[in-house]
């Protein structure tokens, strides 16, 4: 269609497909009477915030709509929101309404269909809806192409809210009508549209979705604890719980060296391998390394561990620490064939032994753990303390010679080694070993107990999350579902 401004003579062109009462020129802003070809009044340009023009098309479900009217509405002194009139290529109409960056999509409704619109909880399709709130406005601006006279009368708006669905009655003085609306995302009218830029969001639009879809977050766990339910059924069906690896191993046999165990082969879903390390340590410690090795892959697993068991008394009451027995896990071992590398090795020293006494029994000896060694003239109840074997086969002191005269021997040292290990009272020479058990352990219900815990308690939190979401959207409704207190 094409108009000529009566106020300035310009050309205003567009392609419509409904008849038009007024218009405002797009060069002198004045609102046209099309009927009678005469201005009315001038209006006021809306530019904050607006981001459609008069002309532009966009395609919003499946229907292609031309932007023919911008209106911006007033309420009070420093609030506005801004709609925008859609015509589709029949001549059918739709709205576009945005305010706070929240946009709604609304198409007009018969008012019959609106049941008990005059309760706080009237119904339509179906739906019942809760009243929020009337809003008296006023146009402030507007542009583009009308199928009706503008009103500039107070106009009083009453929305109802269903979740993301509302239903606005807008009442002038001229007439009442009734529109059904949805939440559009600005992402959708940003690719309807084709532009690059929208105002943001700003607090919580009053048909506004949760930041989560509960009911879709639901079915997504159930059928997420479903699978992890079936594939640690499977897991667990499909192991079989054993002792894979028992063996004593002498710390002579891996002195400065390695021993390679048999091979053991694991099957079914991947489980923690749980070893028991015991040796006679008795204030004293031992140490193995244990590599575990995939012989398909070649990958290997090292842990080193230590066993450690110490006791004494101190002032007056007894003491223990540590254990001869240690237990340790090789995590999320998978099936396959494997074999250990083994070393260990225990804390070193001279055995120390009490009670060594001659065969005169004139005298007697004995060493402690540190090498100390403690020679004594048993008639005279004399000692001499040596620190080594050495400095006691050179020493020429009265006891010594009794000693060497009364054993019957010159060599003292070889003696005292050869009747240690017979006489010793000392642990640290009585532990020859270390004794490996692993076993290959039931499947743990640890990490799938921790995931539907996990998702539990995400389910909770986006519950509660969203009662405190809709507490704030109805905190400007005077007929609000939630207690005061809960705004």
């Amino acid at each position: 269609m094409h108009y000529v401004c009566p106020a300035c003579e310009s050309e205003n062109t567009l392609d419509l497909t409904f008849p038009v009462e007024e218009y405002v020129c797009m060069t002198c802003s004045h609102l046209i009477d099309v009927a009678w070809n005469k201005k009315i009044k001038h209006l006021k340009v809306p530019t904050e915030n607006v981001v459609l023009d008069v002309g532009q098309k966009g395609k919003i479900d499946g229907t292609e709509y031309t932007v023919v009217a911008i209106t911006v509405k007033k309420y009070g002194n420093s609030i506005f929101w801004r709609e925008y009139s859609l015509k589709d290529s029949k001549g059918n109409g739709a709205f576009l309404s945005e305010s706070d960056g929240h946009w709604v999509f609304l198409i007009s409704m018969h008012p019959d269909d609106f049941k008990g619109k005059n309760s706080k909880l009237p119904t339509y399709a179906g739906r019942t809806y809760r009243w929020y709130e009337n809003t008296p406005c006023t146009i402030d601006a507007a542009a583009g192409f009308f199928d009706e006279h503008l009103d500039f009368t107070i106009a009083t708006y009453k929305e109802y809210v269903n979740g993301t669905r509302m239903i606005s009655q807008e009442k002038t003085s001229r007439k009442s009508q009734y529109f059904y609306g949805v939440h559009i995302s600005k992402y959708e009218v940003k690719k309807a549209f084709k532009i690059a830029n929208l105002p943001n969001y700003t607090g919580i639009g009053i048909v506004q979705p949760y930041y989560f879809d509960i009911r879709q977050a639901v079915n997504i766990f159930c059928v997420a604890a479903l699978m992890i339910c079936l594939l640690q059924m499977y897991v667990y069906t499909s192991r079989t719980n054993e002792t894979v690896f028992a063996e004593t191993i002498n710390f002579a046999d891996v002195k400065d060296k390695e021993l390679v165990s048999k091979s053991f082969t694991l099957s079914g879903g991947s489980a923690p391998l749980k070893v028991n390390a015991f040796s006679g340590v008795d204030n004293s410690w031992a140490n193995v390394q244990l590599s575990l090795v995939n012989e398909n892959t070649n990958e290997i697993i090292y842990t080193s561990k230590d066993i450690e068991q110490y006791h004494g008394y101190e002032g007056g009451e007894s003491w223990t620490e540590g254990s001869q027995s240690e237990d340790f896990n090789l995590c999320g071992v998978g099936s396959g064939k494997y074999h250990f590398i083994i070393s260990a090795e225990k804390e070193g020293g001279l055995p120390s032994f009490s009670g060594l006494t001659s065969p005169d029994s004139k005298v007697m000896i004995s060493r402690d753990k540190s090498g100390t060694i403690e020679v004594t003239d048993i008639f005279k109840v004399q000692t001499k303390t040596f620190t080594d074997r050495q400095t006691l086969e050179k020493d020429t002191s009265e006891v010594i010679r009794l000693a060497k005269a009364s054993f019957g021997t010159q060599k003292l040292d070889s003696l005292i080694n050869t009747e240690a290990l017979r006489l010793t009272t000392d642990p640290i020479s009585n532990n020859t070993y270390v004794q490996l058990k692993a076993t290959w352990l039931p499947v743990s219900f640890w990490n799938f107990g921790i995931i539907l815990f996990i998702m539990i308690a995400l389910f909770v939190v986006m519950w509660i999350g969203k009662h405190y979401f809709n507490v704030n959207k109805w905190k400007n409704s005077s007929n609000s579902p939630y207690p005061a207190n809960d705004n």
